[in-house]
This record gives structure tokens, sequence and C-alpha cells, in this order.
């Protein structure tokens, strides 16, 4: 652990344990309808926006993620198999044609608006995979100007934010089953820290299952920047140096570090408690680290939320963003329809 993350990292535990109480205070039926996770994103927005974060809780509030990978890994103690098993190739296909149709017609809507190419291209990876994370590693290869890829990563922040807040929601009035949601969840909302929030506020099932299929998911980031990368070469001279391989050769490290290596641990944990070998009480120990892990994840998605900086976006590009995650939504709830036979519980 790097000591300059400390004091970010202890500014995103207080305002994960400060929603935990503001949760518990409000009291509707004998129920308490106020998740932590949206109190602890909201707070972290608020905080951004209206205080400030402190310079020293910088560093510590940019790498967020990490202690939500640890969260996700530690959550898998409690996830069991069976039912992703039973309908593993279905889960999957839905994965696939949702991506594919909406890295399509994202790109497509890009391109009627007159987006630049680069931008077009990188809304409809970020949307479709797996977020800012796919746009970093798609936006050199495109060359794409520095500006671009900013409106990219704060058009998919914006919409990822709002699909956390709205979606489950929505789910709920809908009576929306915690299995479907997971999926749902999993296919198309953009990153993994949003996936994980939005499952785990809907219920402690479409949490698990959310995160596994997302993970599945982020898997498919090497072939997609192949493909991006291939696509691209036609219009590279050899002076270049692609003809030398340089692409490949500075590409492959970028898809090695962000491919999701954490996912393993989860699964591994899944694995053990899914054939039996974790104690009951170990299980449900670790699990409640990870949630904690992955609230405190949240809160880090809020301080990172600069609203000030989508003033500079424009109109064109929010809108694609918008379309094209309700393009994805539309796609997998109508693909979860038809081969996992709805979503009522």
């Amino acid at each position: 652990m790097k000591s300059a993350y400390v004091s970010g990292w202890l500014l995103m535990t207080a305002i994960a344990l400060c929603a935990t109480l503001v949760s518990t205070l409000v009291v509707v039926g004998g129920k308490e309808p106020l998740e932590p996770a949206i109190i602890a994103i909201l707070l972290g927005v608020l905080l951004r926006n209206r205080g400030g974060v402190p310079r020293d809780c910088e560093a510590g509030v940019k790498k967020s993620e990490h202690l939500l990978m640890f969260g996700i890994v530690l959550m898998g103690a409690e996830l069991h198999f069976a039912r992703l098993i039973q309908q593993g190739f279905a889960i999957l296909v839905v994965i696939v044609v949702t991506m594919l149709a909406g890295i399509a017609s994202i790109y497509g809507v890009g391109r009627l608006l007159r987006l630049p190419r680069a931008l077009a291209l990188l809304l409809s990876v970020g949307t479709t995979i797996c977020g800012g994370t796919a746009i970093a590693i798609v936006a050199p290869i495109l060359r794409a100007p520095e500006d671009e890829t900013s409106y990219a990563i704060g058009t998919i922040s914006l919409w990822g934010l709002a699909a956390i807040l709205i979606y489950p929601l929505v789910a709920h009035r809908l009576g929306v089953s915690d299995v479907v949601f997971g999926v749902f969840a999993g296919t198309a909302i953009h990153s993994t820290p949003q996936v994980v929030g939005a499952g785990y506020i809907y219920s402690e099932l479409a949490g698990h299952t959310a995160t596994a299929v997302k993970l599945v998911r982020n898997c498919f980031i090497a072939p997609v920047v192949l493909a991006v990368a291939l696509s691209e070469a036609p219009r590279r001279l050899p002076s270049d140096g692609l003809a030398n391989g340089n692409l490949a050769e500075g590409g492959a490290p970028s898809v090695r570090k962000a491919f999701p290596w954490f996912l393993f641990g989860f699964f591994f944990l899944a694995a053990l408690n899914s054939a039996e070998l974790l104690d009951a009480g170990a299980a449900a120990l670790i699990g409640r680290a990870g949630k904690l892990l992955m609230l405190v994840g949240m809160a880090g998605v809020g301080l990172n939320t600069n609203l000030g900086a989508f003033r500079a976006i424009g109109l064109k590009p929010l809108a694609v963003g918008l379309i094209g995650s309700l393009v994805v939504a539309v796609v997998s709830a109508t693909m979860i329809a038809a081969v996992l036979g709805g979503g009522a519980s």
C-alpha cells in the first residue's frame, strides 16, 4: 500500500460509514429504504463539487478502484455457481449480442450526428465493454485527441452514474427477479464499479450475479482492442511503425494491464464456496468485508465525479452517450426476455 493513498482511502471510508449511519436513520414501514451505496455516491459527488476534496486525498481517491476490486474478490466467497451454471451459455449469448449491437449502434449514431470517428468509437467501446478502462486502452490506438478521450470518459461516467441511481428503482417497480436484474446490470451498465453498485443496491443475489456477469464481459476487452488495432492498420503509414509491429508490442502490455486479473480471485473464492469448502461463518465474514470495501469504492465513484467537467463536453457526445446507454439497456432486456425467459419474480 502506498502511503500517498492512505488519506484518500480514509476519506472514502469515513463517507461510507456516514452513509451507513444515515441509511439506518431513515425507516419507512419498518424498512430502511435508502441504500448506503446511493448515499455514499451522492455524498462523494456533493463533497467533490461543493466542498472540494483535500489535496492530500486526491491520490487515494483516484485509486478507489483498487479497494473496489479487492472487495469484489472477497464477495466471491458468497457466490454459488449453481444458478449461473444452469444458464451459463444463455448469459454468454446475452453478453455477446448486447455488446455487438451496442458497438454498432453507438458508432452509427455518433457518425450520424457528425461526431469525430475516434470519439464515436471511444463512446461505443466504453459503453459496451468496461467504461473508462476500455476508452483509455483504445484511445492511443485511434490517436484520439486528449479532449475527445476526456469527453468520452466523462460521458460514460455521467450516464453510468445515472444508471446506478435509476435502474434499480425501475426494476423494483417492475418486479424484476434478483438474478435477471443481475444479468441486466452486468450487461447493460458501463464500468465495473457502476455494475457492482447497481447490483448490490438491488439485492445481494443481484450483486453477486451482476459482478460475475460483468467480469466475464470484461474479458472481451482483448479481442475488441485487437479488432480496433487491425481496423486502424490501413489508416497508418509504414513509417508509423505499425509494419514493424510496434503497435502490437506497445498495445499488448496495455491490454494485459487492463485485463481484470482479479476475476480469478473472485471465481476462486466462488468455487470454494460452491464446493462447500468454505465454512458458512467464514464465507459470511469474508462477504461482509467485501461489501464494506465495495461501499468505500462507491464513495470513490462519487468523489471522482466532477460535474463541472461535463459543461465542456457539449450536447452531441452527451446525446450519443445517452442514446447508446438506452440502446444497450433495451437490447440487454430484450435478449434476457428471449433467452432467459423474462424478468418477473
